[in-house]
Formats: C-alpha cells, sequence, structure tokens
C-alpha cells in the first residue's frame, strides 16, 4: 500500500476549488497520519480539516485547510481502504479458495488477508490468528462492529490442523472476549466432507450453543473445491453428506430455540441445492444477515422478486476487489455503466445452482415466456457453480447457444467494475449483455421493461 491517494473529488464539496488533485496523496489528516479509512472518516469529520498532501513526482508538501460544517462529507474519494498494509493472512488452510486459483487472474484476487478492518468494512472471514490485544482495543473504542470470524472447529487440535497454524487452536478466545465487550460478530464453518464434518460439526454446533451463545449468526457452507485443487483430503459433498449437516443443523436449530430464543445456527442455500432439498421461507430466518454468505439468499430473492420489495443491502463476497473500494460504502461498484434492453425475447444467463431455481420463480410469477441458460463453470471446475463465479469465457461460450435476436440479461454479482474473475470485461464478449443488480426485484423490473419495449 502507497497511502491514502485521492481518487475523485465531488463538484462543490467542500474540498472542491481548494487545489486539490486525483492522484495526491494524503500525507496528514489534523496532524496525523491515518492507516485506513477507518481513521480517515473519523479525522474528516470535524468543522475544519487541516490536510498535508504530496502531488506525485514532487518531493515537497503542501498543507490545505477545509472548512466545513460539523460532520459534513469532505468530498473526497480515496482509492484504498487500506492506507499502510493489509494484515495478510499467515494460515495455510487445506480448503483455501485462494490456493485453487488458476494463474493469470487480477492481482488483488491472490491476496489472502486476515485483517479485521477489512472484516468490519467489508464482511472479510478473519481467524483472528494475527488479531492481537491492541487490535481488541481498537475494535471495542471505536465501536467496529459487526465482525466476521470463520470458526471451522472449536476441537483446537483439528482447527490448527485446518489452519496449518499452531495459532489457530488459540485464536478463538480473542472470539470470546469480543463478544464479552459486546462486539456483534457473525460466525462461519466451512465443512469440509471427512475432515470437521460428523461427530466434529456436532462438537462444534455444542460448543457454539454453550461457549459463544452470543454470536449473532453462524454459517455453514460447504467446500468449494475446484479442477485447481491440490489437496486430496478436500473434496465435494455428496447429497446423502448434505442432507446429514442439514439434520444436525435443524436439531440444533430447536436446542438453539429453546435455550436462546433464536435458531442461531444456519445451512447455507448450498447445502439444500447439494441435497435436493427445498430451501426455506424467509420466515424460517432470524435475520438475514449472512445473506451474501448464501444463507437465504434464495428467500430473500424469491420475496424481493414476488413483492416487488428491494432486499436488505447485501455484505460483502469473497471476491470484492480491495484496491478499488471508495472512501464511502467501501465496495468496488459491480459495473459502471449499463446497458438498456431491445425489443424481443430476453434470455438470463446464470450459475447452474440458481438456474432450474429461478426457472420455477419465473414460471410461478407469469414470466414464463423468458428464458434461463445455465453456464457450466468450466473455468474453474469442481462443485463450483454459483452465479457469483462466473467468468467471461464460460459466458462467450454459453452466448452461442442463444439466438442472436434475444436480449441478455446477467446477475451483476459476477462483475467487479466491468470485469469478470477472469478479466474479461463487457466490452470483450462478442455481443451485448446487460447487467441487472442481484435481487429479484430488478429482475422482474428488467424482465417489465422488456416486454414494454416489445408491446411499443
Amino acid at each position: 500500500m502507497s497511502g491514502a491517494r485521492i481518487s475523485s473529488i465531488s463538484a462543490g464539496s467542500p474540498a472542491a476549488d481548494r487545489g486539490l488533485a486525483e492522484g495526491d496523496e494524503l500525507i496528514t489528516i489534523n496532524g496525523r497520519e491515518p492507516t485506513d479509512i477507518i481513521e480517515y472518516q473519523q479525522l474528516i469529520d470535524g468543522a475544519v480539516v487541516t490536510l498535508v498532501v504530496r502531488r506525485p513526482g514532487e518531493i515537497l508538501s503542501r498543507k490545505v485547510t477545509v472548512t466545513k460544517g460539523e460532520g459534513e462529507p469532505l468530498g473526497l474519494g480515496i482509492d484504498s481502504a487500506v492506507f499502510d498494509r493489509i494484515r495478510t493472512c499467515d494460515n495455510h488452510c487445506s480448503f483455501c479458495f485462494i490456493y485453487q486459483l488458476p494463474k493469470g487472474m487480477r492481482r488483488s484476487l491472490y491476496v489472502k488477508d486476515d485483517d479485521f478492518r477489512l472484516s468490519f468494512l467489508y464482511g472479510n472471514f478473519t481467524t483472528l490468528t494475527r488479531f492481537t490485544e491492541f487490535d481488541l482495543e481498537r475494535v471495542v473504542d471505536e465501536g467496529l462492529s459487526p465482525l466476521y470470524v470463520s470458526i471451522h472447529s472449536t476441537n483446537p487440535a483439528l482447527r490448527a490442523e485446518m489452519l496449518r497454524n499452531p495459532r489457530g487452536a488459540t485464536s478463538l478466545r480473542w472470539l470470546r472476549e469480543l463478544l464479552r465487550a459486546g462486539v456483534v460478530v457473525h460466525g462461519q464453518v466451512v465443512v469440509c466432507p471427512g475432515v470437521n464434518d460428523g461427530e466434529e460439526l456436532e462438537r462444534t454446533l455444542t460448543d457454539v450453543l454453550t461457549l459463544y451463545p452470543d454470536l449473532r449468526s453462524l454459517a455453514l457452507v460447504p467446500v468449494g473445491v475446484s479442477k485447481f485443487n491440490l489437496e486430496h483430503s478436500m473434496r465435494p459433498h455428496s447429497s446423502l453428506e448434505a442432507s446429514n449437516v442439514l439434520a444436525l443443523v435443524e436439531r440444533f436449530q430447536a436446542m438453539g430455540q429453546a435455550v436462546l430464543g433464536r435458531k442461531l445456527i444456519y445451512a447455507s442455500d448450498e447445502f439444500y441445492l447439494i441435497a435436493g432439498a427445498k430451501t426455506p421461507a424467509v420466515t424460517h430466518y432470524d435475520s438475514l444477515e449472512e445473506v451474501e454468505n448464501g444463507v437465504g439468499l434464495v428467500a430473500a430473492f424469491r420475496e424481493s422478486f414476488a413483492q416487488r420489495r428491494p432486499m436488505d443491502k447485501l455484505g460483502s463476497g469473497f471476491f470484492q476487489s480491495v484496491d478499488g473500494a471508495p472512501a464511502l460504502g467501501y465496495r468496488a461498484p459491480r459495473v459502471r455503466e449499463r446497458t438498456s434492453l431491445h425489443p424481443g425475447q430476453v434470455t438470463i444467463l446464470t450459475g447452474e445452482y440458481a438456474a432450474p431455481l429461478l426457472r420455477r420463480l419465473l414460471d410461478d410469477y407469469g414470466f414464463d415466456d423468458a428464458q434461463v441458460l445455465a453456464v457450466p463453470n468450466t473455468y474453474f471446475g469442481g462443485n463450483i457453480k454459483v452465479a457469483g463465479l462466473m467468468t467471461g469465457r464460460d459466458l462467450e461460450e454459453a452466448l452461442s447457444s442463444v439466438p442472436l435476436s434475444h436480449s441478455c440479461l446477467i446477475p451483476d454479482v459476477c462483475l467487479s467494475e466491468g470485469r469478470f474473475l477472469d478479466g474479461v470485461s463487457l466490452d470483450d464478449l462478442s455481443r451485448p449483455i446487460t447487467p441487472v443488480v442481484t435481487t429479484g426485484v430488478d429482475l422482474r423490473r428488467a424482465l417489465e421493461r422488456s416486454r414494454v419495449a416489445v408491446s411499443v
């Protein structure tokens, strides 16, 4: 990281016309060197903000004072969430998806972080193996909540083995301290068949109810195994194994309801799809705060489509770019521009998991004229079938079977700043496709606009 650099200046903002320019580096704010966007937001909150900035290629810095209303935004966009150095992960988890990425993808995708700041800002999961007393003090003092913690197992020996880090055996002590301090924490267990499932998973869920009952939620997600996986112990779940996980979750949900008054523990939608089981309705969930981790996503999407209601703002996902994060919102935009629909039939291209669910949803609400095309993920292979990991190359292959008269829609969840994971951009595709915000109501509006275009 090279410090806080200005990526944009809003016209008419307090910082406009102060001689600042895109690319300028913020050396200090009110005499302090901010290390991340969290400190930046705190430092610019007052009525008078004194900046020391340095222009690229220049040695000398200069001082700029901005006067504004208390709490008013400064009007600067910052190009990164972390200004000092991302705290990288020193675990070597056997199930880590980053180790299963092919070569040649954009550099930010290979960054393994274990930074509590990115957990707060993006919803990235941290194992707490690099967490310190100082970090705890900062989290509590600054109210950095919620945080997202990877548990995987409460068996110290197994957790250390899975993380391939001896600190994995003891780092959950920080989870206890965070909960004791009133920090909201969402947990996650990546369930690996034959490793931390069965009796080990039962032990973990028992410990969660007894040792960490103040967790806001615990999501169980199946391990993703791409064709680039080199770990022989990692394999996809069978349908029976997924069913066993669901049965265990149901049993512990009943315990949680009886003891805590809430279910607490949930399986991601993928487990239901692998098991061939029906995904639950929205009413099944205490909350949908881990919806982007796949917990209740199908239910929330269906409700949004049926009731024409916006879905709650999604958190962050695994492949959100850190290096392009703006100062406000903390997420890189999915797309910069949207292609308008032209009159004609519509084909929706999506992942193999989502396609049959989407087909049933469209049929249920009278959109049976829209086509749904499942896009096989040959780029990653294995059991990777979610829409968020679709790539431009696989879409290009799938587009060859779509009539040229059709408008093509894709969920924008597979994009970051207009690019797919394999680096292909929307402009690189052989024909126009329209990204649609990945909510039910946005898809419905797109389909309705297409019908209006046809009638006109």
